[in-house]
């Protein structure tokens, strides 16, 4: 089985929500929900030379564009009481069957990137599906192809792991051995 995954490059991320505004609208979604968001974390700290007394920063600021991780151990599945949330035997991609969901948010509580959403009007969890709609239309990720920074890439994630590396335990995300996340962060310049 091939696993479909994200590549998000932490030295090119600027934060400007482009693909959080693209995917809401590609996805018509309301005021408040989200399946892709962008997260500003910091990092470093000050330290004395003990030569000269001095005190010296290692302080950096970097943003994080996150959804859906499509995790290889996913929680989301694990809890859901109705097995409506199940992975794609042939992508890997974690999805929603609405016709069995119950909206009970199981789901939302059990997911460390916090990716399942309640929709307001339906009742029923929601969250990234990888745009689905658009792979089987042979196109990327809404959010993929609006980056203008070319910060994000998709696709299988044994590639994207043989092309830049492995998944790197950046804050603010969660221990990575947690779900098994199929991501891979390039972290920011200096970390």
């Amino acid at each position: 089985m091939t696993q479909l995954g994200f590549f998000i490059d932490l030295t090119k991320c600027t934060g400007c929500q482009t693909c959080t505004v693209a995917c809401k609208d590609a996805h018509n979604l309301e005021v408040g929900r989200n399946f892709r968001k962008v997260l500003e974390a910091e990092s470093g700290s000050w330290k004395q030379d003990k030569a000269t007394g001095a005190w010296h920063q290692d302080v950096c600021a970097y943003y994080v564009s996150i959804s859906c991780n499509h995790c290889a151990d996913p929680v989301c599945v694990k809890v859901c009481p109705t097995k409506a949330h199940f992975k794609r035997k042939e992508d890997g991609l974690v999805v929603i069957d609405t016709k069995k969901c119950i909206g009970c948010g199981a789901c939302a509580m059990a997911c460390p990137y916090h990716a399942p959403v309640l929709n307001p009007v339906t009742k029923k969890m929601s969250k990234c599906d990888g745009c689905l709609n658009r792979l089987q239309a042979g196109l990327q990720p809404i959010c993929v192809e609006s980056c203008p920074q070319r910060a994000i890439e998709f696709g299988p994630i044994e590639e994207l792991r043989r092309k830049h590396g492995k998944l790197a335990q950046i804050a603010p995300l969660p221990d990575p051995a947690q779900t098994k996340p199929s991501l891979v962060i390039r972290p920011p310049k200096g970390m």
